[in-house]
Formats: structure tokens, C-alpha cells, sequence
């Protein structure tokens, strides 16, 4: 404490050790001591008192679709990152498709990372991908730093990422496993998609019939008996179905080395609310029955599901159609993640411990980040959010700092209002100001 450069105090600060007054104490961008909230103050030493507001980690969302080079009139690491600060999140990791080239191979990686460099409010990783035709490829990306690899077993809906059938999937993942790495996974069967009723129009109830949810179940059974053969690392993306948690919590309990996503628009909306005609509510896998959605809130409670992410996929709105068979499949939800998360949470009787730790503390686990991300606790980067826990705010699309204004959530009215948001010990967003760009480009820990 004594050397500390900055201290902030806070009557609600949460710990590994949960929710108590405290001071915490920040030299050189990383958290140095965490302190009695009295403690005195060293000579010299700047005090941000934020009274009752909550003191958090920095979320960490290991799943964002920045769509940078190539399609950036989509989103961009500018705005993207800018959105994610304004919610709350300091660090992101970014998918490898939707951005032109994709991230397939050292050469695609050098590129984003060059596009990135002085864009990024926030800290950025990347995942590489993996494709049929790029085995080869795995492991120099491994060692150029990514922090695994983004699979799909059915049709990505670009074309320059294919998916991969089954007898790839198990090519790629021998692959990863061999130097130890992590095979990230779309996950659903192509079969079961081609067999369900394809009708198209405006009706949900026809877009929500077209991606049934024994799509999801059969696709995550084949990844866990290949991760089961391969002793490999594999983790489940956007988990919409409840129908496969038995499966995942029966692996998990054989020693699978399974970890499990599922995404805020799971938890906090239902099918029977999406009106026809609405593709801002369009996603793959869908977003499902009300009856669903309280199991994944049983299996988030019960660890069967690790943690929680945005799958933040925008497009320009023009693709949002009233066709859900047209439509661009994505829900932009970076700046809207943690209230949207919180609001239900606290509605079904969880705190912001629970919610810090799906989404910051698991989420920097998952991608090797625990040593400098996800936890208020000395030797950790000083990354805050600063968290008005009961104040409520109505979601304006006009307000939102994603590239294309279009969102699922516009009208709600949410519990939980960012007042700032630090990275490494500086204020990178307070009342809607920004500072200039202060991410940094993250690597994979080897």
C-alpha cells in the first residue's frame, strides 16, 4: 500500500472471497493490495471514492464477432471495443469468421492483429479456426498466440469458413489435443437441420421449428465421445438446449474435459415474446421456450454450465429481414450484456458474485487469462467496472455504441448502470466519454 498509486474505495467491492467494504490498491496497472476500506492512504496516492456503487472485475467475453478487416461496415474493432468499455467489458476475445480474411492461418492473424492494434478501448485475443483444409495450420497459430479454435459442424453461413463433418472433426481435434490446446464448437447437426421443416416467412414459431433442439443434443453427443477417445479439450458455444444437460453433466462427472457457454438473450428472453417478422430476435442456435430457459438458469446454478458470453454477431440492418430464413442470424449484445444478465439474476435470487463469476472469473479461466484477468485480488490487472447495481435505464438504440444500432433488447428496462469502466488502473469511459484507444492485443500464456 505503501507505494500504491491510486486507491479505490468502495462499501461493496467483489472479491474471490465475496462482497465486503474495501480499498484497493492499484501500482503500475496491477491490483497491489486489497485492503480494510478505512485503511489509510499512502502520501501521494490518488483516491477515487465510489461510495455504494459496486466495485467489479472487468468482464472478459470470450466471445465477440468483430467482423474486422472485410466486413467492418458490419462492426469494427473501434466500435465494437468502444461498446463493450461502455458495458463494462476490458477484455474480448475475437472470433475468427465473419472478418475478410478469416482467422485461418498466421498470415490472417498478422493482418487482424495489424487492423486492431490502434483501434482497440479494450484488450483484445484472438481465436484461430479450424477448417477442413487447414490441419496444417493449427499449430503454427497455437504458437503465434492464439487462444484456441472455432469449429462448426454445420454450415457457418459464410463461405469461407466451412464446417466440419464429423471425420474433420476428429482430424482437427487430434491435431489440438496433441499440442494441447482448445477446440471451441458450434454445435449442431447437419442431418437434423436438413431433416427439420425449412418453411421460411415471418413466424418464429417456424424460424424456432426449423432448429430443433435435438440438433444441438446430437451434434454435442458426437463432440463428447471424440473428446472423450482424444483425452481432448473441447469446449460448447451459445448453449441454447436444456435437452443436452444431462449428457454434459454426466461427461463432466466421467472426467470429460468438457466446459459449457450459453449467452445472455438465452437467459433473459423466450421465444414466446419474439413477435413475427422481428430478426433482431434471430440467432442460431434460436432462443428458446420460457420452460427452457429456467433449466439453463438450474444448470448455470449447478455448474453444468461454466459461464456466460454475448456471441455479440452484428450485421448491418438491412440483413435483419422479416424472413427468419433470410435474416442474418446474430444478437448484438456487448454494452447490454451485464445489465440484461443482472436483471435476471437478481430476479431469481442471485447476487453479483454469481454473475462475476460467469462472467469475468470463469470466462478468464477459459482462456488461460486467470493469472492477469477476472478477479479483484492482488497481482491482477486493474481492470474495474464501477456498477450502479439498483438503478434501472431503458434501452435506446440511438445510445448504443455497436456499429449497427439494431438489438433485440430496445424498449427494456434493465437493472444495473455502468459509471465507468478501467483498464490496467486508467478511467477508460465514465458518463459516456471515452478516452483514447488503451487496449492491448493479448497472446495465449504458453
Amino acid at each position: 500500500m505503501s507505494e500504491a498509486e491510486l486507491v479505490l474505495r468502495s462499501t461493496r467491492v467483489i472479491t474471490p472471497d465475496g462482497s465486503r467494504p474495501a480499498a484497493v490498491a492499484v501500482t503500475d496497472g496491477r491490483i497491489t493490495a486489497v485492503l480494510p476500506y478505512d485503511a489509510e492512504l499512502p502520501p501521494g496516492a490518488r483516491l477515487e471514492d465510489l461510495g455504494d456503487d459496486v466495485l467489479l472485475p472487468g468482464l472478459v467475453d470470450t466471445h465477440v464477432h468483430v467482423n474486422d478487416p472485410g466486413r467492418t461496415h458490419w462492426e469494427g474493432f473501434w466500435t465494437a471495443t468502444r461498446a463493450a468499455a461502455a458495458g463494462g467489458i476490458t477484455t474480448l476475445v475475437d472470433m475468427p469468421l465473419n472478418s475478410l480474411p478469416p482467422t485461418t492461418t498466421v498470415d490472417h492473424l498478422r493482418i487482424k492483429r495489424e487492423v486492431a492494434a490502434d483501434k482497440a478501448h479494450i484488450d483484445v485475443g484472438f481465436w484461430g479456426g479450424a477448417l477442413p483444409d487447414n490441419v496444417k495450420d493449427l499449430r503454427p497459430l497455437h504458437d503465434s498466440g492464439v487462444f484456441g479454435f472455432k469449429a462448426f459442424l454445420s454450415p457457418s453461413g459464410v463461405d469461407e469458413f466451412p464446417h466440419l463433418d464429423q471425420d474433420g472433426l476428429a482430424r482437427s481435434l487430434a491435431e489440438i489435443a496433441g499440442f494441447g490446446g482448445l477446440l471451441i464448437v458450434h454445435a449442431e447437426d447437419p442431418q437434423h437441420l436438413d431433416a427439420a421443416p425449412q418453411q421460411g416467412g415471418p413466424r418464429y414459431a417456424d424460424f424456432l421449428a426449423s432448429r430443433p433442439r435435438d440438433a444441438e443434443d446430437t451434434a454435442i453427443a458426437a463432440l463428447v465421445a471424440q473428446a472423450r477417445r482424444l483425452d481432448a479439450r473441447v469446449h460448447v458455444l451459445h448453449l441454447s438446449s436444456s435437452d443436452a444437460l444431462p449428457l454434459i453433466a454426466e461427461a463432466k462427472r466421467e472426467g470429460v474435459r468438457i466446459t459449457v457457454e450459453t449467452c445472455p438473450h438465452y437467459l433473459t428472453l423466450t421465444a414466446e415474446e419474439v413477435p413475427d417478422g422481428a430478426s433482431q430476435f434471430k440467432c442460431c442456435p434460436p432462443i428458446r421456450e420460457s420452460a427452457n430457459q429456467d433449466l439453463l438458469w438450474q444448470a448455470l446454478a449447478d455448474g453444468t454450465i461454466d459461464c456466460v458470453v454475448t456471441d455479440h454477431s452484428p450485421s448491418t440492418a438491412d440483413l435483419k429481414t422479416d424472413d427468419f430464413a433470410t435474416a442474418w442470424g446474430g444478437i448484438s449484445g456487448l454494452q447490454l450484456s451485464l445489465a440484461a444478465v443482472w436483471t435476471e439474476a437478481r430476479r431469481r435470487g442471485h447476487g453479483l458474485e454469481d454473475v462475476v463469476r460467469w462472467m469475468s472469473t470463469r470466462t478468464a479461466a477459459l482462456v488461460g487469462l486467470d493469472d492477469r484477468k477476472g478477479a479483484i485480488e492482488p497481482g491482477r490487472d486493474a481492470d474495474f467496472a464501477v456498477l450502479a447495481p439498483d438503478e434501472t435505464f431503458t434501452v435506446d438504440p440511438a445510445a448504443l455504441q455497436h456499429r449497427n444500432r439494431v438489438t433485440a433488447y430496445a424498449g427494456k428496462t434493465l437493472y444495473g448502470v455502468v459509471k465507468s469502466t478501467w483498464l490496467r488502473g486508467q478511467r477508460i469511459v465514465a458518463d459516456g466519454e471515452f478516452t483514447a484507444p488503451k487496449g492491448q492485443l493479448l497472446t495465449r500464456t504458453p
